[in-house]
């Protein structure tokens, strides 16, 4: 069987305890540190599960994916994944390839920035459109998407490229290059979620003269319109400046 476990958001500690089980009596255990950035080394997962864990390159889940997949069919194969583990389609790949060749799979999920941005920033779930990816090559893909969400008044959850890890301030950076408009726009800047929370909410001219620290960064840019309770949650918790109440 082919076991795909959450690591959750931040370090080990964040695991399921039903995750940790698993991992535990399973005959083999990976972990991927590419789709996210993690805060526990390999050496110290395997001194929490008491068994040696190997570390997976993308190719090992992508075109060298058999290897694990005749694996999984005579043993508990356990796939460690920061965040939850099906939010990167990678593993959504794989477990169809498992499926295809008859190998049994299941799914432990753990916390996303997927979820934890409604609870961090609260924003409503319900009001976020499409999410999109900032690369350091520059690209007009992200800047179309927040105008597509905004046209349906929904939030921009953005993400930010890990290889090397981008700062907020690239980011925006990045999206001024194909359209300076978006400096004005209110948007939120969030960093290393599930740990230290900084959480801070201003026109993205702003946001981008702010040191948020070090990574893992992410920004929602602000659809045109709030609802009140959004309002009151980002000005107490992202000391939003008094003027985004307008956007009620």
């Amino acid at each position: 069987m082919l076991i795909f476990i959450g690591l959750g958001l931040w370090d080990i500690k964040d695991i399921s305890l039903r995750g940790l089980e698993v991992a535990k009596r399973a005959e083999k255990v990976y972990v991927e540190f590419y789709t996210s950035l993690f805060f526990s080394s390999v050496d110290e997962i395997s001194k929490i599960l008491g068994k040696e864990v190997e570390v997976l390159k993308r190719s090992d889940l992508e075109e060298n994916c058999r290897v694990i997949l005749e694996e999984a069919k005579n043993k508990d194969v356990a796939i460690l994944v920061p965040g939850d583990p099906m939010v990167a389609t990678t593993h959504t790949a794989l477990r169809v390839e498992a499926k295809k060749i008859g190998v049994e799979s299941k799914i432990i999920h753990s916390s996303s920035i997927i979820s934890a941005i409604c609870g961090i920033t609260g924003l409503q779930s319900y009001k976020f459109g499409k999410s999109a990816t900032v690369s350091w090559t520059k690209s007009r893909a992200p800047v179309d998407v927040i105008f597509a969400n905004r046209s349906i008044n929904a939030h921009t959850l953005l993400l930010l490229d890990l290889h090397p890890a981008m700062k907020i301030s690239d980011a925006i950076e990045k999206l001024q290059e194909v359209d300076e408009n978006l400096s004005k726009m209110y948007a939120v800047g969030v960093a290393r979620v599930g740990y230290d929370n900084l959480v801070l909410c201003n026109k993205m001219e702003e946001l981008k003269k702010y040191d948020f620290g070090s990574p893992p960064h992410c920004l929602v840019v602000l659809s045109p319109k709030l609802h009140v309770v959004e309002c009151e949650y980002l000005r107490i918790f992202a000391n939003a400046p008094d003027e985004i109440e307008r956007f009620v």
